[in-house]
């Protein structure tokens, strides 16, 4: 009865954090994940005085936002821009006749504020120098110092990382189910460690382009794998034993490998700087494991306060959270679906 009772304390739990809000997020635009994702500002020097301009942006964006580079003052244009389609993303270029070069002068992004999202700066000077950052609401631009050193690559892809999986709703979502499958404890700790080896050989594997699949199918899969542990969540609830029950790391390190490709499509989006693949390839994969780990740690803390409240949830509200998961879930992936099937 003890472990039917936590079971019914982590469900109203979850009944609070995401019964309410998963109708809203079905009719939202946000019920798009990694809509938000980063964009790209590549910024090269080519000769003296010449600077190419390669501004990349998600198709899918907040709405109202108006992410605009912004360039050292005398920077002009000297060609028209042309853009095109790339991936999930919209890429514009141009180039730039500034004066001087680059070193010690200011990039930056306005209205990231209202974007809500980050974006990577990518510097590569005519001396073959380069540096990388983060820009965000709260270091909206990037002062080009001298060097750049390792530190700068490990940052800025760690915080990448991080900001991506917990702007993945789908990805927390499923690391929730497997909280709400597993339990704690030593079980959990096997099934969270074997997603984490099952996404970080895929992630490896498809940055490297040892494995390429297109992001399209990947992303509805990855919907159809939540809607998959929702369904095991409801027939635990119903007192049957189910496939995590008995195998959880192999399932969650099978889930791993496909969600391993979702994550490499975020960061594909973005790129690698040269030179520097492995270590900002490790760092990113840090930042998500971080970041991984902070969101079970959170539900964990959460979980045992509430089996500290004194209440008793009517039965049939305890399968609200798995229906709502499940419902979510079953929406990306009829979305994902036929965007994969009708792109444009």
């Amino acid at each position: 009865m003890r472990a039917e009772n936590r079971l019914r304390s982590l469900c109203a739990l979850m009944l609070l954090l995401f019964g309410g809000v998963g109708f809203g997020l079905l009719v939202s635009e946000e019920a798009h994940p990694h809509a938000f994702a980063p964009s790209l500002l590549a910024v090269e020097e080519t000769s003296e005085g010449r600077v190419a301009v390669r501004w990349k942006q998600p198709v899918k964006r907040v709405s109202g936002s108006a992410l605009r580079p912004v360039f050292p003052e005398g920077c002009e244009p000297v060609e028209g821009a042309h853009s095109y389609r790339e991936g999930t993303g919209i890429v514009v270029e141009w180039m730039l006749a500034c004066p001087g070069n680059l070193s010690g002068a200011t990039v930056g992004v306005a209205d990231l504020e209202s974007g809500r999202s980050s974006v990577v700066l990518r510097v590569g000077l005519a001396d073959g120098r380069s540096f990388q950052t983060l820009l965000g609401p709260a270091q909206p631009d990037f002062e080009i110092p001298l060097d750049e050193g390792r530190f700068a690559v490990v940052r800025s892809y760690a915080s990448l990382g991080f900001d991506h999986i917990l702007s993945g709703i789908d990805h927390l979502l499923f690391v929730l189910c497997l909280v709400l499958l597993v339990g704690r404890g030593r079980k959990l700790l096997w099934t969270v460690t074997a997603f984490t080896v099952g996404h970080s050989i895929t992630l490896a594997l498809a940055v490297l382009e040892l494995v390429v699949i297109p992001q399209s199918p990947i992303e509805a899969a990855i919907a159809l794998s939540i809607v998959v542990l929702a369904a095991e969540i409801v027939r635990k609830q119903q007192g049957q034993t189910t496939a995590v029950e008995r195998a959880p790391w192999l399932m969650a390190g099978a889930f791993g490998l496909l969600h391993g490709l979702g994550f490499a499509g975020a960061l594909a989006e973005i790129g690698l700087p040269a030179g520097e693949i492995p270590l900002a390839l490790f760092s990113f994969n840090v930042g998500i494991e971080a970041g991984q780990l902070f969101f079970v740690a959170l539900v964990l803390l959460v979980w045992a306060g509430a089996r500290r409240i004194p209440f008793r949830w009517p039965a049939g509200l305890l399968y609200v959270p798995a229906y709502s998961i499940g419902a979510l879930a079953a929406f990306w992936f009829v979305d994902r679906s036929f965007f994969w099937l009708n792109p444009f």
